[in-house]
């Protein structure tokens, strides 16, 4: 199975309670897909970097089946920049600094062997740039996820509306899914996302865990308690590339299947927010993976006399 990924890949700046970071590697395409290689090869990225963005990150992301086919390079232009500071929670955050640079008038081209991907993984761009990425593929694809973000609700829900129509599954945070539907109740927030064209929602709450909705189905996946927590930035894109990765690696779209799915990408995102930006990520093997997993299982495992 072939997965395609599509979002930005940057420089961040980032200060948590526990450190601070300077110009690392961030990106939801860059987290999507260094997580979903993982699980499946090839991973066909679609982005825009200026010629600041450093070699080596390229030649690893290369090394980890990843197609730079899709990958802008504008030359004399400046990479995507955020800068960010977070609260002691750790779940609330402050925006220093936002450069759109090369993001600012990107347009997504599919190289032709990116148009037959099994598997789509739209991350956080405006809702014209998702549309015009599916508008490239002649025939849909198995499952199409995408996620999305309170800005965009804010300022191009019109042009929202109309991606959603046209995906399998909607990746969010429980304050986007009460923004986007009005409703206070996560239960009711998803019935009313669902009837707007996703078959599968995922709302993700951070610490509290992740819960996915099909139909009257309703799973919940724990979050895994960690002693430190250095850096949540990307924890979010690092869940949807786990989640998109097993998915496409198994190639079973059944609710049982999507629950594993989820749990695979809470465990990635564990890892993640180890370490400052994606070095947690880097040199993973699969004991370690699959040890992980074995945690959340550990977590929601027992026994009952009914």
């Amino acid at each position: 199975m072939s997965l395609l990924t599509v979002g930005t890949v940057a420089f961040d700046d980032i200060e948590t309670p526990l450190g601070k970071a300077d110009r690392i590697v961030g990106g939801a395409a860059m987290y999507i897909s260094i997580t979903a290689s993982y699980f499946v090869n090839p991973i066909n990225l679609v982005s825009v970097i200026g010629d600041d963005f450093p070699k080596e990150e390229l030649d690893y992301m290369a090394s980890k089946g990843i197609n730079l086919e899709g990958l802008q390079v504008k030359e004399g232009e400046k990479s995507f920049f955020w800068a960010g500071r977070y609260h002691d929670d750790l779940n609330s955050r402050d925006t220093l600094d936002t450069q759109l640079n090369v993001l600012a008038d990107f347009d997504p081209v599919l190289p032709e062997a990116y148009k037959n991907s099994d598997f789509v993984m739209l991350g956080n761009l405006t809702p014209a740039v998702q549309m015009r990425v599916l508008e490239q593929l002649p025939e849909k694809p198995r499952f199409v996820a995408m996620d999305t973000m309170n800005f965009w609700m804010d300022t191009a829900m019109e042009g929202l509306l109309e991606v959603l129509k046209k995906v399998d599954c909607l990746v969010i945070n429980d304050e986007e899914a009460r923004q986007l539907t009005g409703e206070h109740s996560l239960v009711k927030a998803a019935e009313k996302i669902l009837q707007m064209g996703p078959k599968y929602l995922v709302i993700k709450k951070g610490e509290h865990g992740a819960l996915l909705f099909y139909e009257d189905k309703i799973f919940f996946a724990p979050a895994l308690p960690l002693a430190e927590v250095f850096d949540p930035t990307g924890a979010g894109d690092t869940f949807a590339g786990g989640f998109i990765g097993y998915l496409a690696q198994s190639g079973d779209l059944s609710f049982e299947n999507m629950k594993r799915a989820v749990i695979f990408g809470s465990a990635m995102a564990s890892f993640c927010v180890e370490k400052f930006g994606n070095e947690r990520l880097k040199g993973l093997s699969s004991d370690e993976i699959n040890q992980r997993v074995g945690r959340f299982v550990e977590l929601v495992n027992f026994d009952a006399q009914l």
